[in-house]
């Protein structure tokens, strides 16, 4: 399997390269250069399988020639087996055809465990191969954090700095990042907002100079490993619900681009998938895309669902590049009208043709509280902020009764006590046990103006587990 970028214009490359790779060098994103493509039959002889063992299945292409078999599902198994739940993305039901699915029960409560569990071990087995030693900087809107930490803590050759919005994600999502101690872990809250440190680490990706020579790796969801984890869950609930013989839609909280993006991809591997719904909060770049082919940056506004409180979807120029028949120039020349305007539209064929597949709906703090509200009265079920916002797009945008509709269940509303409070529901949430000393644990974290040198200096400073690169 080979890789190429979204913008044409940097080399192919393998697996073990794309991992380490973050960004391509002509600013683009990796994307494999042919997907794989299933027969019903296949998918369907895949029901009933452990998920460690679904997952080798789907992804197993995608790393040919750099990982092998046994390798790979030894991988696997360790990922998955570390899962609170034994059916490790369980599906539970809000009403007849309406489903959650809970990709909650990892490590660090939240959907980002999937993908970097399992980064976090392939770099493991991959720089202890080369003999190499690598810093991952990486960006935060609450989740992707502590699950990045969480996976990448007992790495070896691996040092870690995480950058989140002072002040901006909640406090359990803070501490999940904050009480984890180790040489090779740093936390970095930046005066300012999600995009701000999202344009750091991009910029250092952009100009590596500051590292003196070692490499910086992605863990955000540019890095192409965490979009073919998260592919899994997709066929995974499909199976679940009747698939591959019966459609099925999902509607999916993203702010991102990655989650969704994954849903594509099982689509164009063979899974039927009959919609996709993207779900957003106020900050709504990609719901303005889809219900009116304007990708315009706006400001950025903090809501109750803060992991989605992003302006800039990075992932999304993967899609653009399918869009516009995998033409690299073209992305460049849209990525570079967005860069000096703020925005663009596409041509009207191209938008008509995401439309086939893609709805969206924007929902603010308010509809996210009263949906909360309502799904605990109907059902008793507990949402956190994002879900919330995935069943209220879902019953808005809804294509069909028929077709079972799948909402991805992104975090355990215990990460977010403020908006489940606010909606008025009355039931206590507890940490699950391994989290219960949470808020009495230290934090150790270091607060930095909204600076790309002094982020870069810090980072210097700081490497290889608390001696100067």
């Amino acid at each position: 399997m080979r890789y190429i970028s979204t913008r044409g214009q940097a080399p192919a490359l393998n697996f073990e390269d794309v991992l380490l790779a973050g960004l391509a060098t002509d600013g683009g994103l990796y994307v494999p250069e042919n997907l794989p493509r299933f027969t019903q039959e296949e998918i369907a002889s895949w029901a009933g399988l452990p998920y460690h063992e679904l997952a080798f299945r789907v992804m197993r292409p995608f790393v040919t020639g750099s990982i092998p078999d046994a390798d790979f599902k030894k991988i696997l198994e360790e990922t998955y087996g570390v899962f609170a739940h034994s059916a490790v993305a369980p599906l539970r039901q809000l009403n007849g055809n309406e489903w959650v699915l809970e990709l909650f029960h990892g490590p660090t409560l939240a959907f980002k465990d999937f993908a970097l569990q399992l980064l976090g071990r392939l770099l493991d087995y991959v720089l202890e191969k080369r003999g190499e030693r690598v810093v991952i900087v990486g960006a935060t809107s609450g989740d992707t954090g502590s699950a990045a930490i969480e996976g990448c803590k007992h790495c070896e050759n691996v040092d870690i700095f995480i950058l989140h919005p002072h002040n901006r994600v909640s406090e359990v999502q803070r501490r999940q990042m904050t009480t984890i101690f180790g040489e090779n872990i740093h936390n970095i809250a930046i005066e300012g907002n999600f995009d701000d440190c999202q344009e750091m680490v991009k910029a250092s990706f952009a100009d590596q100079g500051f590292l003196k020579g070692t490499r910086l790796v992605a863990v955000n969801s540019i890095n192409w490993a965490r979009i073919m984890a998260q592919i899994v869950y997709y066929f995974h609930a499909a199976l679940q619900l009747g698939g591959p013989a019966r459609s099925v839609a999902f509607s999916v909280p993203t702010g991102n681009f990655g989650d969704i993006f994954a849903g594509y991809l099982a689509r164009n591997m063979g899974l039927p998938i009959n919609q996709l719904i993207v779900a957003t909060n106020r900050n709504d770049i990609l719901h303005r895309f889809m219900s009116g082919n304007q990708y315009v940056k706006e400001t950025l506004h903090a809501t109750l669902s803060p992991s989605m409180d992003i302006m800039v979807s990075s992932n999304f120029e993967r899609l653009l590049f399918d869009l516009h028949g995998r033409n690299g120039a073209a992305i460049a020349g849209l990525m570079d009208s967005f860069k000096q305007g703020g925005g663009f539209s596409v041509e009207q064929e191209r938008w008509t043709e995401a439309r086939k597949l893609f709805d969206s709906l924007a929902v603010d703090d308010e509809q996210t509280c009263e949906t909360i509200a309502e799904v605990f009265e109907q059902t008793g079920e507990v949402l956190d902020p994002h879900t919330a916002i995935g069943v209220k797009a879902a019953r808005e945008c809804r294509r069909s009764l028929d077709i079972p509709m799948v909402i991805l269940g992104t975090a355990h509303p215990v990460k977010f006590p403020d908006a489940v409070e606010k909606a008025g529901v009355g039931k206590a949430l507890e940490l699950p046990a391994h989290l219960s000393d949470l808020f009495e644990r230290d934090e150790r974290c270091t607060v930095l103006p909204n600076d790309l040198k002094a982020v870069q200096a810090f980072v210097s400073q700081h490497g290889n587990r608390g001696k100067p690169l």
